[in-house]
């Protein structure tokens, strides 16, 4: 397939397992030009990013922008779940764009909102009127936890990286000390992201078996089947301590940052447990802060069930690029 020089943008989406590669025009996101790739069979991302640039005809693109699971400092990035360094010169080097940009998954995610269709939007908690310049907070929940703020600013949209899965679990009762306790064996340390994760919904389950003195493990997708089908009641109270935490966990990330235009879940885990969060008491966990409960009412929280929202966040952070003043 050809394309005309210049004309289209490069977008990708580098998670712990698969590389999502896409076009974009503007903000648009050319649908066809989905590829998928499997991390495993390339040595790293300029490998994958060739490829695709062969596979749609030697597309001359641009710029490029690329969404990374893991950390971002001076236009490099270290993925946290899979051994690949990123940064611009490599970037630049594999797709031929002379303007390239490097975010975190959740920075993208963060410049995407407000160009996600409102029907892929499911809200938890309603929305109070907030100024369109209020603060936002973006939590992806995926094969490990992040968070970050966004900020919109005279001079644009500010999305700042973050590693606030590697905090500290909450821990507020007898119960939930006994499961930190049981996922801190596996760094000595119980993080936010051994719970709130694909693989920490698989410690709460195991550990509830061990609770229960009847230990079986089931993987994430098996635990939210029986979920749905309420056919293993064990996977029911997994997920019911899992959307607690979460609640706890997003209530502390606003008292910090505020989020006045509201808190946006992301991620396949997010997406996956957001049909129970309601019924599992999500909302009276993230409200439970004590005298500050009542507070708690200035925060909307709504799940982004859009699963090309880090490729509308890349293309939205690049079009600012290009075209000074259009940033999200």
């Amino acid at each position: 397939m050809s394309h005309p020089d210049n004309a289209y943008s490069l977008v990708a989406d580098i998670g712990g397992t698969n590389t999502r590669v896409a076009l974009a025009r503007g903000l648009e996101i050319l649908e066809p030009s989905i590829r998928r790739y499997s991390n495993a069979d390339y040595a790293g991302l300029e490998t994958v990013l060739k490829r695709y640039v062969d596979e749609e005809g030697g597309v001359d693109c641009i710029g490029a922008c690329v969404a990374v699971a893991g950390p971002v400092r001076d236009g490099r990035a270290t993925m946290t779940n899979l051994d690949w360094t990123i940064d611009k010169t490599t970037l630049s080097r594999a797709t031929g764009a002379e303007t390239v940009a490097i975010l975190n998954d959740l920075q993208a995610q963060g410049h995407a909102l407000g160009h996600v269709p409102a029907d892929r939007i499911r809200e938890i908690i309603p929305f109070p009127e907030a100024s369109p310049h209020a603060a936002k907070l973006v939590i992806g929940v995926g094969t490990g936890f992040n968070a970050t703020p966004v900020f919109d600013t005279k001079d644009g949209r500010y999305a700042t990286p973050s590693e606030s899965g590697h905090v500290n679990l909450p821990v507020n009762s007898e119960e939930e000390l006994r499961l930190a306790q049981f996922v801190s064996t596996a760094h000595g340390f119980p993080a936010v992201e051994d719970v709130l994760s694909g693989r920490g919904l698989e410690r709460i389950y195991a550990w509830l078996g061990v609770e229960a003195g009847n230990p079986v493990e089931k993987t994430a997708a098996e635990i939210m089947t029986g979920c749905t089908g309420k056919n293993d009641p064990r996977a029911v109270e997994a997920a019911r301590v899992f959307a607690r935490f979460l609640g706890t966990t997003a209530g502390n990330l606003a008292l910090i940052q505020l989020p006045f235009g509201g808190v946006y879940l992301v991620g396949g885990v997010s997406r996956a447990i957001a049909p129970y969060l309601r019924e599992f008491g999500f909302a009276d966990a993230f409200r439970d802060k004590g005298r500050f409960a009542g507070f708690m009412g200035n925060f909307g929280v709504a799940v982004i069930e859009d699963d090309y929202a880090a490729l509308i966040g890349c293309a939205s952070h690049l079009n600012g690029l290009l075209l000074p003043g259009t940033a999200s």
